[in-house]
């Protein structure tokens, strides 16, 4: 079965239709940038572009970043503020005339990861990362997706975690790889002494570069990059309906 999967980013929003029983893009995704202001109604009309790229007519699964409960917007942190309890399932769908499932970003690339990824067949307590702008999380307990977990907001040093140990931040402090990952170190410790995972999935632009973090790290949960990459968002948006 095919589904397109849609995945809502701070610089650009991403889609392509998806096999979700194999994983595979069926065709080259659609990359159009996300528009300034990112009010609802302009994210909304750069949907149509990408569901008119690829003529399609059936149903949507979308990704976006903030807290997602039944299809409503509760957070928006990294966001336009208008977004806060907009219906963005019901918006699309209207505006599209497709049917949407809307799904966090980061539980998107979770989900797709666990199915096909770095976490496939894993039973155990898994927490998946993404490090980039901000940071996102997804935790998945017997394969089961505990829904916007948004633990890149816990407090550390007296700012949420994502002020203190993004990607973003290493950049515009211009932190050395080593600096930044006795940041990033601080944070996964935390995560260890609330969750006690048993694997860690390490994703979003940073997973691109392991060989320049992963050794400074030295937790006691096993930690491994993510396999997917740039079209995790994009798959597990596609299967969202699976999860919720």
């Amino acid at each position: 079965m095919e589904i397109l999967g849609i995945d809502i980013g701070g610089s650009g929003i991403k889609g392509a239709p998806v096999d979700i029983k194999t994983g595979k893009l069926v065709s080259e995704r659609k990359r159009i940038p996300t528009p300034d202001p990112s009010s609802p109604e302009n994210v909304a009309t750069t949907l149509i572009d990408i569901v008119k790229h690829f003529n399609w007519t059936g149903p949507v699964g979308c990704g976006f970043p903030a807290v997602v409960h039944d299809g409503e917007i509760y957070t928006a942190s990294n966001i336009d503020k208008n977004w806060i309890g907009t219906d963005a399932a019901q918006l699309f769908t209207k505006t599209t005339g497709c049917e949407f499932v809307v799904i966090n970003d980061a539980d998107a690339a979770g989900v797709a990861e666990m199915e096909f990824g770095a976490g496939k067949d894993n039973q155990g307590v898994v927490f998946i990362i993404t490090v980039g702008t901000g940071i996102g999380t997804a935790l998945f307990s017997k394969g089961r997706l505990v829904p916007n977990t948004e633990l890149g907001h816990i407090i550390m040093h007296g700012m949420i975690a994502e002020r203190y140990s993004s990607d973003a931040v290493r950049k515009n402090e211009d932190l050395s790889w080593k600096k930044w990952s006795k940041r990033f170190k601080e944070y996964l410790e935390e995560i260890e002494r609330l969750f006690w995972p048993d694997l860690i999935i390490i994703g979003g632009g940073a997973s691109k570069k392991p060989s320049k973090f992963f050794h400074y790290l030295e937790t006691k949960t096993k930690i491994v990059a993510a396999q997917l990459q740039n079209e995790a968002g994009i798959i597990g948006a596609a299967m969202a309906t699976k999860y919720l």
